[in-house]
């Protein structure tokens, strides 16, 4: 489907933190209602227990047009070592190499077999929001062609053997023309009854979209299509981890869709965030002192935030004040798309809610000092606060 593969590409580039490096694994995918489409398997997440030395670093981009690649990357001093693969394929490739005192990166990918099938050439650096980030050309042994290659680090923090699997959900209705690629995270390696907590919430998040999409399929069957008989439906969600820690899981679904004869596709965002001591979700008021006025604290700083925005982009931004000020007001329903980083919190505009349809979503991240006189200093950020 058209919107489907843009959706996909679209969250692989606005994605600031995304998917962690993933190995096939022989665990089944989540199994679903009785239906002609087939589920696929689910893929698992580099283990995030700490390593015997070096620093471990986990990664998602792409290579050219192929989105979806996971590197899991080990540096000790200058070497570097690791493994990456494209999730929908899930064959590991070993790579290895140096970051030289420039920052110049250099590896080498290998095959099962030892055999050099690839090399990265890049810059490591450091990009605005503390994570590491690797860009440059990948090319294959003896040859001049070059593909632009770009990672960006997860924060992934987990201890103790705690691992984050992405479990799929895949379906090709052929008979009710629509397809579903929709995709949660699940976390593995914990006795801890709060893990399994969080699983099901993110289970049910993804799970009650899927069944309410396939609905909508069967209650509209027979339905003529306006515009295109031959166009179907879709349902795309993914996700990005914007932190997980051993305390602490906060994590950014986006989901859209089109339906056949649509004018053009829509998306949106929705989260969890999850205190993995407490076992339960948070709500936004929960990072605040009691009594703290949190929305006009938030609601000032987007609002002039987005006009800083607005001014940089200049017409091609088509952010508009009044709609700014309406999107952006202090009512908790504008606030209700959020997530925890360890630099601020991100918050989520959805299309329509700040700009025009065409301007896209858009996005501010408040920084724990503009908030740090009503955190409250027993909660769940104030860890980054400091």
């Amino acid at each position: 489907m058209i919107f489907r593969k843009q959706f996909l590409i679209s969250l692989a580039l606005i994605s600031a933190y995304g998917f962690a490096a993933c190995r096939k694994v022989s665990a089944p995918a989540e199994q679903t209602p009785a239906s002609p489409a087939t589920v696929s398997e689910q893929y698992q997440h580099p283990q995030g227990g700490a390593v015997p030395a070096g620093e471990t670093k986990y990664f998602k981009g792409s290579i050219g047009s192929a989105l979806g690649l996971q590197m899991k990357l080990v540096r000790e001093a200058d070497k570097l070592t690791g493994t990456y693969f494209y999730q929908k394929v899930g064959t590991k490739i070993d790579v290895r190499g140096t970051v030289d005192s420039g920052n110049n990166v250099v590896l080498e990918e290998f095959d099962a077999n030892g055999k050099q099938t690839g090399v990265f050439k890049g810059v490591w650096k450091i990009g605005d929001t503390g994570l590491v980030e690797i860009a440059g050309h990948w090319t294959k042994p003896n040859s001049s062609k070059a593909a632009a290659f770009s990672l960006t680090q997860e924060p992934i923090e987990f201890t103790n053997g705690v691992e984050i699997i992405a479990r799929q959900i895949k379906e090709n209705n052929k008979k009710l023309k629509y397809e579903i690629d929709a995709e949660y995270p699940q976390l593995t390696g914990s006795t801890d009854p709060n893990f399994e907590k969080f699983n099901q919430a993110a289970r049910g998040l993804v799970t009650k979209q899927v069944s309410g999409f396939r609905k909508q399929m069967v209650d509209s069957a027979g339905e003529e299509n306006p515009v295109d008989s031959e166009t179907g439906s879709d349902l795309g969600a993914g996700y990005t981890i914007a932190l997980a820690k051993d305390d602490l899981i906060s994590v950014q679904f986006d989901i859209g869709g089109y339906s056949a004869g649509a004018a053009h596709p829509n998306s949106y965002t929705d989260v969890i965030n999850f205190d993995l001591r407490s076992g339960k979700q948070l709500k936004l008021a929960d990072l605040f002192k009691p009594g703290a006025k949190y929305l006009q604290a938030l609601s000032a700083y987007c609002i002039q935030d987005l006009k800083k925005q607005s001014k940089q982009k200049g017409e091609d931004g088509m952010l508009d004040d009044d709609w700014i000020q309406r999107g952006t007001g202090p009512d908790a329903n504008n606030f209700r798309s959020w997530t925890i980083t360890k630099n601020g919190l991100g918050i989520n505009f959805d299309s329509y809610q700040v700009a025009p349809y065409a301007a896209g979503p858009q996005f501010v991240r408040v920084p724990y000092s503009a908030l740090k006189d009503i955190i409250k200093p027993d909660g769940p950020v104030a860890q980054f606060a400091k």
